[in-house]
């Protein structure tokens, strides 16, 4: 949080280095919540582009109210949204682009299934609605509390933890109802 407030410091004394950090540091997060939440996996860069643009332009006068990283991943979420919408279509993305092949993997069956499994949660997250999306993968992926999550998205706590609840539900009654159905 420190290095965070550091850079902004940085960043807004238009240090280009500190931008750099800045992205660096949270490039590969970032890019994580976009390919969960976005619809279009060619446009995962795009976004994250898109959201470091528009923070580029801010220079010499954003100011840093919460956490940096929560802050850019609201800011992916909400752009990931926007294109969604324009879109209007559901199409599954992997959440992190597992490269199958590691050395921890057991073996090639193991890793295929592994795809598999993240295929169908990708699937799966694609049809719950944006709000609740939004919710599970900005507190899992981005390790963001309810707290966070809620002010940046200006909704109460309860609000929040409500969409992650019903969220889990829905997900939960999509894998019971395919794993009846095999």
């Amino acid at each position: 949080m420190l290095e965070d407030r550091i850079l902004v410091w940085r960043f807004n004394r238009g240090d280009t280095a500190a931008l750099c950090r800045i992205y660096e540091k949270y490039r590969d997060g970032l890019l994580k919540v976009a390919a969960a939440l976005l619809n279009d996996r060619n446009g995962v860069e795009d976004v994250l582009h898109d959201v470091f643009v528009d923070f580029a332009g801010t220079t010499g006068r954003f100011q840093l109210k919460g956490s940096l990283k929560g802050y850019l991943a609201i800011c992916v979420a909400n752009r990931a949204r926007d294109r969604n919408r324009t879109r209007q279509r559901r199409s599954a993305v992997s959440l992190d682009g597992v490269r199958p092949g590691r050395a921890d993997a057991p073996s090639p069956a193991g890793t295929a299934m592994t795809c598999e499994m993240i295929e169908q949660v990708g699937a799966a997250l694609a049809q719950l609605p944006d709000e609740q999306r939004e919710t599970i993968v900005l507190h899992l992926q981005s390790k963001l509390r309810f707290r966070e999550i809620a002010q940046l998205q200006g909704i109460s706590v309860n609000t929040a933890q409500s969409r992650y609840r019903y969220g889990l539900e829905k997900l939960r009654a999509s894998f019971n109802g395919e794993l009846s159905h095999e």
